[in-house]
């Protein structure tokens, strides 16, 4: 009965260590919802995947992309839309926009063959 005590006990301190860590990391992970696709060809012209190339593409929507947005500044100096009010951010091959009616959303990819960061949507 005492070893079994002891065993819960240590059981509970354990979990009670790790639940502490998750809640004090200075960047935790947070869920999301998006859309990806798997593809072969180019963005604009996608076809099915193949066994010779296969490309990730992400979309990724609200708040989650509204502080992916916010954490790459600053704006492009152009965006593809042209609507008053719109905005638009890039680095490399990841690219947000920001759209008064439609909210914030972000784009990137990968090569699926080479692991390459690829972009993930187009204008």
């Amino acid at each position: 009965m005492k070893n079994t005590v002891a065993i819960l006990g240590a059981t509970a301190l354990v979990s009670l260590a790790y639940a502490a860590e998750q809640v004090h990391r200075p960047a935790p992970y947070r869920p999301f919802k998006g859309e990806y696709t798997i593809y072969s060809g180019d963005l604009d012209d996608q076809q099915a995947p193949t066994k010779e190339d296969r490309k990730l593409s992400f979309i990724i929507e609200g708040q989650p992309a509204k502080e992916i947005f916010n954490a790459m500044p600053p704006d492009d100096k152009q965006t593809c839309s042209g609507k008053k009010g719109a905005r638009s951010r890039s680095k490399e091959n990841v690219w947000c926009t920001f759209d008064p009616a439609d909210g914030y959303t972000c784009y990137f990819g990968f090569d699926l063959k080479t692991g390459k960061s690829i972009a993930g949507g187009i204008c």
